[in-house]
């Protein structure tokens, strides 16, 4: 059955638009803190499939969502490449930062069998979505190598990546070592979660914003090709949206560059301008601001008609421009999909 979704990523204008949120499992609904509190800690929770699979199935029941998002995280790989992570309440994800001697240490080989508890999560999700909901899309993801990279390098999530761009211009081949490393493993890492049963394919290159020409081309645009790469040379021809958030005019060569399917675009991005510069019938999914589905109301029915008009000179997924934030309320996210499914497309 080709779902909305799937119809939406071959360039078919679909209407009412498929729908589906970044974070969409998460601490903005009670039944995920009830399977949260189960959890020793985050990682935990991610390397639970029983769990992993429950909260990534809730925002199918509770709001009817075009598609479910595996419940996992970016930072994962780094665990299967040997590193230590861990998640502090009120700080995020911390590392111990590498640097040319560690990258020369990664475990590469194997990688993603170390975190082969993700597809057990993959599996069980596509069982029940083909069981019960049939009409929905399980998509599955990575992080972008440049984005894992700078938490590697950084530590933790710091707010220019000054170090990690240092790192790349003044040990170039030590970064190029790193994000192969990345490439080999996150590619693995789609591979088998497609294989598991994941219909759809992103990369999370959050971390796109404020790159010179050359280093997006060093850091992003190759890296992302090759992963792409390698994963079609396995066979795996599900397609792949790509998300080089607040990467500027930088993502039109990614758009035409990378080999992904579609292309998720950020707050900033206009749709209708930006449709004009990417392949012909490449979807475009996006890109409500956040702030606005925090708000509600008028101002929020307004940013939904607007990202639905600009949208709309082809094919189109609706989300937000980042992710669902834990103030955020049910009935404001309900509100969104009523508006969606009830709008004029004429």
């Amino acid at each position: 059955m080709k779902t909305p979704i799937l119809r939406a990523l071959s360039g078919e204008r679909v209407t009412p638009v498929p729908v589906w949120f970044m974070r969409q499992a998460g601490r903005h609904l009670p039944e995920y803190m009830e399977v949260r509190a189960t959890a020793k800690d985050f990682i935990d929770f991610c390397f639970s499939p029983d769990k992993a699979a429950e909260v990534t199935l809730q925002p199918i029941r509770r709001y009817d969502m075009d598609a479910a998002i595996l419940f996992a995280d970016i930072l994962l790989i780094p665990i299967g490449l040997g590193r230590r992570v861990e998640f502090v309440k009120g700080v995020g994800p911390t590392l111990d930062p590498i640097d040319a001697d560690g990258i020369a240490a990664l475990t590469v080989s194997g990688a993603a069998d170390r975190v082969s508890a993700v597809y057990e999560t993959v599996a069980k999700v596509r069982a029940e979505l083909d069981a019960k909901h049939p009409g929905k899309t399980l998509i599955g993801f990575c992080g972008g190598a440049w984005t894992v990279a700078t938490y590697m390098l950084e530590g933790r999530g710091t707010p220019n990546k000054e170090h990690a761009k240092r790192f790349a211009y003044e040990q170039p081949a030590a970064m190029a070592d790193l994000l192969h490393a990345l490439v080999e493993s996150s590619a693995d890492y789609l591979i088998r979660q497609a294989q598991a049963g994941a219909q759809v394919l992103k990369i999370f290159e959050s971390w796109a914003e404020g790159l010179s020409p050359d280093l997006f081309d060093r850091l992003i645009i190759r890296p992302t090709a090759d992963m792409i790469a390698r994963v079609r040379a396995a066979g795996i021809d599900v397609p792949i949206i790509g998300f080089p958030r607040g990467a500027g005019l930088n993502a039109v060569r990614y758009a035409h560059e990378t080999g992904i399917t579609a292309i998720a675009a950020g707050t900033d991005v206009p749709l209708d301008d930006f449709r004009a510069t990417i392949p012909e019938d490449m979807c475009v999914q996006g890109n409500l601001d956040p702030l606005a589905l925090r708000t509600g109301g008028s101002p929020l029915f307004r940013a939904v008609d607007d990202v639905l008009r600009d949208g709309g000179g082809g094919a189109h997924i609706f989300n937000l421009g980042h992710g669902v934030t834990p103030d955020v309320r049910i009935d404001d996210v309900h509100a969104v999909i009523n508006r969606i499914r009830d709008y004029d497309y004429d």
